[in-house]
């Protein structure tokens, strides 16, 4: 059996480490550029597990437990167990409350604080009066500059195939089946194909008569200087804020900040490049002004780092992830908000199961490809909009 994996950013090298772990065949991953040269690179890398759907707390429980075993089994790669705060206004907390008894069903675990509370717990991080904090204690980070190359040196010891700077024009058809893929290199026969291109999705499967509902908006994040002492503060994700930030490597601070106005960033073409994409230099000045009102008595310094990518988001705002009916051989992975970095781990071993063995361990039914009816998909896809009109999701 041959595998393709389409992208080999940290879903494509995840789908291809457990496939190989399985022993599940020959497994052949093609970038069109560096390894991670998408999304991937340029994640925050936080993860909570404290999500808003039964699919997605118990794929994120599954991720959350492979994080913490990619820590002991990938070299040079170390998931960081801080634990994520999630901050809510009082409105926001109306939304997220009743959510609680799924996690409790769920066994997600959870903390309620106030301010006050808060504050006690981690002195450096103050938050607005009538914040509530909801605390992940299994969440935290991890440095995308770390994970990737680990996991593509441990995919390559298990004999997975991984061919950079080799780009996918499409698909080879036969008998109304997906039976390999069409690069400049030549064609490469498989018995499955698994799309892991976020942005370049609609580029690459519309072509084969596949629209998936998925639409890309720009995000920006950056990394300030290494601190002599570094706070004291787990991830945050500070939603009344629209901005997170978390420690980074050497001491510094990685943060990063919505732009809620701005329209989708359509991508055309398979040649598009994320290192294309501008945002407002003002922003770095509003991410400081915003992590010093939750920092106060921190001497915040200038970013050293901007990372410009794309987040995809689908019309439900709940990932696409499974088998495409219409197209048997075809699996696809994408619209992970701005969580894909937070599902890889639990998102490639389910695709594995999906291709070795036709069904998973998670029921992943609602994050289904063949969910969207056709008469919601075109005038979706038709109309343009702004990211504040799409679900809103974090990490």
């Amino acid at each position: 059996m041959t595998t393709i994996v389409i992208g080999a950013g940290v879903i494509g090298l995840s789908a291809a480490y457990h496939l190989a772990r399985r022993q599940a065949g020959r497994v052949v991953v093609l970038e069109k550029g560096p390894i991670g040269d998408g999304s991937s690179s340029r994640a925050a890398g936080i993860i909570t597990g404290l999500l808003w759907s039964p699919t997605g707390v118990l794929v994120r429980k599954r991720s959350l437990a492979l994080f913490r075993e990619l820590s002991r089994e990938l070299d040079g790669y170390q998931f960081r167990e801080t634990g994520c705060r999630n901050l809510f206004s009082a409105e926001g907390w109306t939304e997220r409350q009743p959510l609680l008894p799924l996690y409790d069903r769920l066994q997600a675990p959870y903390e309620i604080l106030n301010e006050d509370e808060v504050s006690a717990c981690w002195p450096s991080l103050r938050v607005p009066e009538g914040t509530t904090g909801l605390f992940d204690p299994l969440g935290g980070y991890s440095e995308t500059s770390e994970y990737l190359p680990a996991l593509a040196a441990k995919a390559r010891t298990l004999g997975v195939e991984i061919r950079d700077q080799q780009q996918v024009y499409g698909f080879l058809l036969r008998n109304g089946r997906v039976a390999g893929v069409k690069t400049a290199a030549g064609e490469i026969e498989a018995d499955a194909v698994i799309s892991t291109v976020y942005s370049w999705t609609r580029a690459l499967l519309e072509p084969i008569g596949l629209p998936l509902p998925v639409k890309c908006f720009v995000h920006q994040r950056y990394v300030c200087r290494p601190r002599p002492s570094l706070p004291n503060i787990p991830a945050v994700n500070a939603n009344p804020c629209r901005i997170y930030f978390r420690p980074a490597l050497c001491g510094g601070l990685l943060g990063g900040i919505e732009t809620p106005e701005r329209e989708e960033f359509p991508v055309r073409s398979l040649d598009f490049h994320q290192s294309s994409l501008s945002v407002d230099p003002d922003l770095r000045r509003e991410l400081r002004n915003r992590m010093q009102i939750l920092l106060p008595g921190q001497a915040l310094p200038s970013w050293e780092e901007e990372k410009i990518g794309l987040l995809t988001f689908s019309l439900d705002g709940e990932p696409i992830l499974g088998p495409v009916g219409q197209l048997p051989g075809l699996f696809v992975a994408v619209a992970f908000h701005s969580g894909g970095f937070a599902y890889n781990p639990a998102a490639g071993e389910l695709l594995a199961e999906f291709v070795a063995d036709g069904r998973t361990s998670i029921d992943v039914s609602a994050f289904s490809p063949d969910r969207f009816p056709l008469e919601e998909i075109e005038p979706y896809l038709a109309h343009t909009i702004a990211q504040k009109d799409v679900v809103r999701r974090r990490h």
